[in-house]
């Protein structure tokens, strides 16, 4: 588990002993709820072609993340598709080609 600062171990204390409560309107509660379960929904599947160099970079970043890597595809599109994926400036890493010859998953 990641550690956390002072201020978030008061607030995790407070959610535990049931301190907190809700500011959110019905109509906002709603609201959210809607747009958990679209977004949750997931009724199709689509086979997609990667290399091999940028299936293994995936797996190793969502491996970094702790999430398995069709999630970490699922997000990046879903970010993408919604403006929520912002373009920054190419940091590219060089990257070895023997690197994607390493077993497939």
């Amino acid at each position: 588990m990641p550690t956390i600062d002072i201020n978030e171990e008061e607030i995790l204390t407070a959610f535990e002993k049931g301190q907190l409560k809700s500011v959110a309107t019905k109509s906002e509660l709603a609201k959210f709820k809607s747009a958990a379960r679209a977004t949750a929904v997931k009724d199709r599947r689509v086979n997609i072609r990667l290399s091999s160099i940028d299936l293994h970079d995936i797996q190793v970043k969502a491996l970094e993340e702790g999430i398995p890597y069709q999630t970490l595809i699922a997000s990046v599109l879903h970010k993408y598709v919604t403006g929520r994926l912002a373009e920054q400036p190419s940091r590219i890493k060089s990257r070895s080609p023997s690197a994607g010859k390493r077993g497939s998953a």
